[in-house]
């Protein structure tokens, strides 16, 4: 029987590629890539020779019972995203199940992921939080804005730049102004940047400086 392995990649940094993950991703048969192209950079850095499959959110909903086949075949497999790790809010997860419920070993290297430093460096407790990812766009968002509303713990969130001003507007609004808040966007890159503050301060900060980049939100919980 084969193995899938899910193997972590930078979020921005190349530097942040473990030994290990360059050491998998040369062995196994087949490496499943979120985005081929990004992927293909990215292997290419590395002088990793395996071939390169697209496995995305479009996709891997038809290809989970061929994967498992070709598995439960003696392959081994890796599935990357385009930065980070997978299942983090990118694909990951059906494959992962599939092979648990058919008794495939699983196994998955530690590495980057964007919001454990964006966590750690934002100065609000982490000693217990709760992993949010991208909110819903339309559908059950104020619904969950106002569980959240009620959540003591400290709060993690990713979102895109040109719903931050959005996104944050509506936590003055549920969260109130004066709730603590840590904005961190370009996590490992040239860029780099935290912005601390209450909502209202980081809010005008972020509306007088164009968002750009990726970003991760972290909020404090309710007092």
């Amino acid at each position: 029987m084969g193995k899938l392995y899910l193997v972590p990649t930078p979020i921005g940094n190349l530097e942040d590629m473990t030994l290990r993950a360059i050491k998998v991703l040369k062995e196994v048969d087949l490496v499943l890539a979120e985005d081929t192209r990004t992927s293909g950079k990215l292997l290419k850095h590395f002088e990793i020779a395996t071939p390169l499959r697209s496995h995305h959110m479009h996709n891997e909903h038809k290809q989970v019972d061929a994967l498992v086949q070709k598995l439960n075949g003696g392959a081994t497999l890796a599935l990357i995203s385009d930065a980070g790790t997978p299942a983090i809010s990118d694909p990951g997860f059906l494959l992962t199940r599939a092979c648990v419920e058919n008794h495939i070993e699983v196994e998955c290297l530690p590495g980057a992921t964007a919001f454990v430093p964006a966590l750690v460096n934002s100065g609000l407790p982490n000693d217990r939080f709760v992993f949010e990812g991208f909110l819903p766009i339309k559908k059950g968002r104020q619904t969950r804005m106002q569980q959240l509303a009620e959540e003591h713990r400290t709060m993690v969130f990713y979102e895109s730049p040109h719903k931050l001003i959005k996104t944050l507007t509506q936590f003055v609004d549920y969260f109130g102004t004066d709730r603590p808040v840590s904005v961190s966007r370009e996590l490992t890159k040239l860029y780099e940047e935290t912005v601390r503050g209450t909502l209202v301060e980081v809010l005008s900060h972020f509306t007088e400086n164009p968002p750009k980049g990726e970003f991760v939100i972290v909020v404090g919980g309710k007092k």
